[in-house]
């Protein structure tokens, strides 16, 4: 049902997955914790919980298989032991229902998201995008791994084609509003997901057509953006 070879996963191991539709549009991102022989955690985000049992329930048929919700905290933990997780560009990892005291805010959690290129849900990750166009194909895609909802799409896309467009990192002089427009010589090129302050301008998640060069400056309004990468 998943996008990722999860079978191959020994207990205490995870990786990130997807749980597509037909088309391979995400329906919710996933990472997937091998707690046991038969026992998998599937964690995702809070309001998308309730959608993932729906998908797994519906699609049971032969397998004898309990789906419930669990609810847990999670902390980010960085050098620390947990579920890696690649989101913030340096060694990290989450620990589940630990009492910790946050030593990190959530803004500058937003900003290393953002300088490492990670996609999160509902800004990079909704309905409109394409796995590839997101990057998670390198991470959360197994090409070797049996049938899943999506799969042909997302294998037709890697090896015969491209995405159209893709994710990339700016740096502006002013923080940009949400959804800005993106051109480069007169033309729409892309549109600004996510965007943090930092002490002298702005950094920004963006999705950005594939022929625009990487280091061409884009316009948004009355500022200029610069990629990074």
């Amino acid at each position: 049902m998943v996008s990722n070879d999860v079978a191959a996963l020994g207990p205490g191991e995870s990786c990130p997955a997807l749980l597509l539709t037909a088309k391979a549009r995400v329906i919710a991102p996933l990472v997937v914790l091998r707690r046991g022989h038969e026992d998998f955690l599937l964690l995702t985000e809070p309001e998308l919980g309730e959608r993932v049992r729906a998908e797994l329930l519906r699609s049971r048929f032969a397998t004898k298989v309990d789906v419930e919700l669990e609810e847990h905290t999670a902390h980010v933990v960085f050098g620390g032991e947990g579920i890696p997780t690649a989101d913030y560009g340096e060694p990290a990892a989450e620990v589940l229902d630990a009492a910790l005291e946050p030593t990190v805010g959530a803004g500058e959690l937003e900003l290393l998201r953002i300088r490492a290129g990670t996609p999160a849900w509902g800004k990079e990750i909704d309905d409109r995008v394409l796995p590839a166009e997101a990057g998670l194909t390198e991470s959360a895609v197994s090409f070797t791994k049996g049938c899943y909802p999506g799969q042909e799409p997302i294998a037709r896309l890697h090896y015969r084609g491209h995405a159209n467009r893709g994710l990339r990192v700016l740096t502006l002089a002013e923080l940009p509003p949400p959804e800005a427009e993106l051109s480069y010589e007169g033309k729409s090129v892309g549109r600004i997901t996510s965007a943090a302050a930092t002490g002298d301008g702005a950094v920004a998640l963006a999705y950005v057509r594939r022929e625009v060069p990487e280091d061409a400056v884009l316009e948004t309004g009355r500022s200029r953006a610069t990629q990074l990468h």
